[in-house]
């Protein structure tokens, strides 16, 4: 099997594994109980958080354990958002499911949601952004990287806007989470969301900071658990599990650049087209393709028999009918987007790899055009 999809999941490491398997025999105290064994597990709770704190650059009692980064969008969008006295919130027409999700939720509740749009190059219009804002705007919710075509967004400026007109300001960075240099914007946002299973940690973990001088109010009130934000025990073993897949994470900015680059070369005669950002925006590990003709789920199906595993966008958005919603925030059309399909590299991915799907595409291609 030639397994490409690990923008939707990457399998956990050994180390991982064998961090899972150890906490979950030794340390199954409850880290609320005041026992020792209650210690023990409450110990190396509060240890993976310093770790994840570390590694995102940010106060380790913003930290909050979650049950996947769908949740934690969906928590800290809720919370910070209805701690605040405007009705107006500004996301993209490109975020995940999740923050769609939690926008939704409050526009029932009365609140106006307006989603930009992308430009071509699959980035949020700053200027657009700015005009978007209101008097009633209480979040700025905008991703780092887009999960379907790995467009990079300008968090940093959008944050500088955000503080500008003292708006919360959430940002979605599951995909590039141990892969871009988050810690170079995480002071200057108000929350982040991770997740675990993206990086060789489990599934069903994850995580969320959210900036402690910041007023939200919890989903579920009067819950104790993680600062009463995420009611529940928590899952120990996992964020142990978490806590190590982070520390030995790798990412080869240049290798993926260089399986990008030999992918792009080799379906040039097909009639593939790659959507992608300019490179200074462009994570090299997320590929979005189209190719004409076909619909991208016949592609993944066809590819699926070669027993090359790619998918046809957010795994998140797998039922749905209108195609993926990046480049439909880029203004293609929904024919257009029902074509598209994506390939993510991760740390298992060759060079050889590469080499066949590139062959089985120009298969593909010259099949629905003899």
């Amino acid at each position: 099997m030639i397994y490409l999809d690990y923008a939707a999941t990457s399998p956990m490491t050994d180390a991982a594994v064998e961090a899972y398997s150890h906490a979950a025999k030794n340390m199954f105290g409850n880290t609320s109980s005041l026992h020792d064994a209650g210690g023990e597990a409450a110990y190396h709770l509060e240890n993976a958080r310093t770790i994840i704190a570390d590694k995102l650059g940010v106060n380790r009692d913003g930290i909050v354990f979650t049950g996947s980064g769908t949740e934690g969008n969906i928590l800290a969008i809720l919370s910070l958002a209805r701690a605040g006295k405007g009705k107006h919130i500004i996301t993209s027409a490109a975020e995940h499911t999740s923050v769609h999700a939690a926008v939704n939720t409050l526009e029932r509740e009365g609140y106006q949601i307006t989603k930009l749009p992308f430009t071509q190059d699959g980035i949020i219009d700053l200027d657009l952004l700015e005009q978007s804002i209101r008097e009633d705007t209480v979040l700025i919710t905008i991703q780092h990287v887009n999960s379907e075509i790995g467009s990079i967004q300008p968090v940093e400026k959008i944050a500088q806007i955000a503080r500008r007109h003292s708006i919360p300001y959430h940002v979605d960075c599951v995909q590039s989470f141990c892969k871009l240099p988050i810690e170079e914007f995480s002071k200057f946002v108000d929350a982040i969301t991770i997740s675990a299973h993206k990086v060789g940690g489990p599934k069903g973990c994850g995580a969320i900071y959210i900036n402690p001088r910041r007023r939200i109010t919890p989903v579920f009130p009067g819950v104790t658990h993680e600062k009463g934000v995420r009611g529940g025990t928590v899952d120990t073993p996992s964020i142990v599990a978490m806590a190590v897949a982070i520390e030995q994470f790798q990412y080869d900015v240049n290798y993926y650049w260089k399986l990008r680059l030999r992918l792009s070369k080799l379906i040039e005669d097909s009639h593939c087209t790659l959507i992608e950002a300019p490179k200074e925006d462009q994570l090299p590990s997320i590929c979005g393709l189209c190719l004409n003709g076909l619909e991208g789920q016949f592609v993944m199906l066809k590819l699926n028999e070669e027993s090359i595993c790619i998918s046809t966008g957010s795994a998140c958005d797998i039922n749905s009918a209108s195609g993926t919603k990046a480049i439909l925030a880029m203004g293609y059309s929904l024919t257009t987007a029902r074509q598209f399909f994506r390939i993510s590299f991760g740390p298992g991915t060759v060079e050889a790899q590469i080499e066949k799907l590139g062959e089985e595409l120009m298969k593909i291609s010259k099949d629905i055009n003899m």
